[in-house]
């Protein structure tokens, strides 16, 4: 929980991973092209009080998770959301073992998503229902863009896919986070375009697709089907640092998403270990649209709170006390003959 001039939020990390970016982990040259990649987001992107040296970035562990996040970074619950990328590390980027344990020691602070690829066909489809069941899923998360042998990528409305998206319907997994944002080399910039987004939350009505980093740098594209689509949400992985680097920029990444989906649809997250939640928390509850920018409204409070966890909470049916609510004003109709 976060407190500031008497303001309570309840934070809700709704993108965290941990990973093993180590050389002897690394499958290949890819692997050092990917967490090279990381590491200039985070290091372009940090104020200087918040940067990592690059080894302790290449791994970090469980104990320095559970640290920046509940200890110094007064979030309540995080929701691991990782990226498997066996193609460029031996024993995959996000670790699941470590991070189902810290899980299944911390259920009241961790939700344990997992992945999967729809080009392993009828194989990947018996391991989602095993999966499903172990961790007791929610929710997956889906990189559309990740290599499998000859393939560079994968559409969310592939025959495959939508067997497996059927699936999740079937094992009560509702929750489908997808990363939909910039390239990380050496990933194809095509792959992550988020049109794929419009179909299958056309014909998935019962599932929720949340796009993370809401689309960047296709944020227009997004604002349009999300807009049109109601069970499509903005998650804030990548678009918060900017708050630091570039606020006239976030100031426009955040006007548009509530203008396009208003405050019940966007997700808070740090997407750690690029950056940690604790200054971006600090400097969320502090931003303000900048006056000039009149074609938006002020942030209001209850916006902020719904954006740094009460909309995830929602989504992943987490308690939350009732002081820590946005109290809704009942209000009764009039009609005029």
């Amino acid at each position: 929980m976060y407190t500031k001039d008497g303001d309570s939020y309840f934070i809700v990390d709704a993108h965290v991973a941990l990973w093993d970016a180590r050389p002897e982990n690394q499958a290949n040259i890819h692997g050092k092209q990917f967490i090279d990649c990381f590491y200039d987001y985070h290091r372009n992107l940090s104020p200087e009080s918040e940067l990592w040296s690059y080894e302790e970035y290449l791994y970090y562990g469980g104990a320095r998770l559970m640290k920046d996040l509940f200890q110094d970074g007064y979030v309540d619950h995080a929701i691991f959301q990782p990226a498997h990328l066996g193609a460029f590390y031996k024993n995959g980027f996000g670790q699941t073992e470590e991070a189902f344990a810290l899980t299944k020691q911390h259920p009241d602070k961790l939700t344990y998503n997992h992945y999967f690829d729809p080009r392993l066909e009828q194989a990947g489809l018996d391991q989602l229902r095993c999966d499903a069941e172990r961790f007791g899923l929610k929710g997956v998360k889906l990189y559309t863009a990740e290599w499998r042998d000859d393939s560079r990528g994968y559409k969310l409305d592939d025959p495959w896919c939508r067997r497996y998206l059927e699936t999740c319907l079937d094992l009560g997994i509702r929750n489908i986070h997808i990363h939909k944002g910039p390239t990380i080399r050496p990933l194809d910039r095509d792959a992550f375009d988020v049109a794929d987004i419009d179909k299958v939350a056309t014909d998935y009505t019962d599932l929720d697709f949340v796009v993370e980093h809401c689309g960047l740098p296709r944020l227009e594209d997004f604002c349009w089907i999300a807009t049109q689509e109601p069970n499509v949400h903005a998650g804030l992985a990548v678009a918060m640092p900017f708050i630091h680097t570039r606020p006239r920029y976030f100031a426009q990444i955040i006007g548009e998403l509530l203008y396009w989906l208003d405050e019940d649809r966007i997700q808070f997250s740090s997407d750690y270990a690029l950056w940690t939640p604790k200054w971006l928390v600090e400097r969320f509850v502090d931003f303000q649209i900048p006056e000039d920018m009149t074609e938006y409204a002020p942030l209001t409070i209850d916006q902020k709170r719904k954006i740094l966890g009460l909309n995830a909470a929602a989504m992943y049916d987490l308690p939350v006390p009732e002081e820590l609510q946005v109290r809704r004003i009942e209000t009764q109709a009039v009609s005029v003959a």
